[in-house]
């Protein structure tokens, strides 16, 4: 299968080409390395070393790997370039990674905010378009999130994608009970984007047949993949700092320097998440059922492998390592508190048997970020306000 991974430098693309690549399939990256210059912006660097993308693709080369190749486009600003590079490889498949995927960042400065949405909406629509455009019909797979339904208390488990709904007339009777997709309720620009990525996708089946599959993903935690260990130049980013660091990567750190485990407010905010190798799984299932021709409809999976409190999460961490958990009054917008429940019956029919969070899966992170701690940039670990605020729970 020729298929295109878009952003596929970063944390989820560059582990999903390369075990496209294993299974046989023809990989062509597109990748504008925005991630790279923002990281180098804010003075943030992943823990772990990356090797530039030439590098990567020059070690998997050596390893025997199925040849991989790499096209450098900004998607978001380059509709004719994009066009014409699906022209040349005629994908069957194209995988979406392609946005700025930091919450934080969406919401820290203006700047950031109306890059996330520019980029991000203007990245999948020219990718939706140009399909049409270049009559390719190509399974797109977005990588949506899980977050743009909220972090409101339901009191229901969140349908994947589409609720079934019976509407109340004048008279007061109920009509015919239909489906419809589920509201969307984003607390941050990021998931705004995600949330009108989504309505795009749906549109562009329904109007134009194109074949979509969003996949509303949880956070993401794991360092390595199978394919990430073969060469230390074939490494995945680890982020641990306040902007890109996922919490469970950022515990583990924190864990291993025995610094304080830092919990955002009260802790009792739930979270869906997902192992990076589970991710890679839902991409392969995902390929492997594509969306019916004639379906006309977007096939949306909540890509979890379960949901947890984070700080029930924190105190496993502090009970595998020598640190205390600490509260830091929270840098973003969100409810103090919430329960969620999300159905995650794709994942499992896509023949994923999820990881989950466990006291052996911690003492392994931890072991991992252990071996890289002394490239650590303490001033990283914490918000800049955060020393202020250190709260030990008690």
């Amino acid at each position: 299968m020729r298929v295109m991974v878009i952003g596929g430098d970063g944390y989820c693309g560059w582990p999903t080409a390369l075990r496209l690549a294993r299974l046989g399939h023809h990989v062509s990256i597109v990748d504008n390395f925005s991630r790279r210059r923002i990281g180098q912006a804010l003075g943030v660097e992943s823990l772990v070393p990356i090797s530039s993308l030439d590098e990567r693709l020059q070690a998997w080369h050596e390893l025997g790997g199925t040849p991989i190749t790499s096209h450098e486009i900004d998607v978001a600003e380059s509709f004719e370039s994009i066009c014409s590079l699906i022209e040349d490889i005629r994908p069957d498949a194209l995988v979406h990674f392609g946005e700025q995927r930091s919450v934080p960042y969406s919401m820290e400065s203006s700047s950031g905010g109306l890059f996330t949405v520019r980029n991000n909406l203007m990245a999948t629509t020219n990718l939706l378009e140009a399909l049409v455009q270049t009559q390719t019909d190509a399974h797109i797979i977005h990588l949506g999130s899980i977050g743009v339904y909220g972090y409101e208390t339901l009191g229901y488990e969140i349908p994947e994608g589409y609720q079934r709904i019976r509407r109340v007339d004048p008279s007061g009777e109920l009509g015919p009970e239909h489906e419809s997709l589920h509201p969307f309720n984003p607390v941050s620009k990021y998931h705004l984007t995600k949330a009108m990525d989504h309505l795009g996708l749906a549109y562009y089946a329904a109007k134009h047949g194109v074949r979509a599959t969003d996949l509303c993903q949880g956070t993401v935690w794991g360092a390595e993949t199978e394919e990430t260990r073969r060469d230390p130049r074939l490494a995945n980013r680890f982020d641990y700092d306040p902007t890109f660091g996922t919490v469970l990567n950022r515990f583990a750190l924190q864990a291993a320097l025995g610094k304080p485990i830092s919990v955002y407010g009260t802790g009792e905010q739930t979270r869906a998440f997902i192992h990076i190798e589970d991710v890679l799984g839902c991409i392969v299932g995902a390929l492997a059922s594509p969306p019916k021709r004639d379906d006309h409809r977007v096939q949306v999976v909540n890509q979890i492998a379960e949901c947890m409190r984070i700080n029930d999460l924190a105190n496993l961490f502090a009970d595998r390592s020598d640190s205390e958990v600490v509260r830091i009054a929270s840098p973003r917008s969100e409810p103090d508190e919430n329960d969620l429940a999300a159905r995650n019956h794709g994942v499992k029919a896509f023949g994923v048997d999820p990881v989950l969070v466990s006291p052996a899966k911690i003492d392994t992170l931890i072991e991992f970020a252990r071996g890289y701690a002394d490239l650590a940039d303490p001033r990283n670990l914490y918000p800049t306000e955060a020393p202020k605020n250190l709260e030990p729970v008690t």
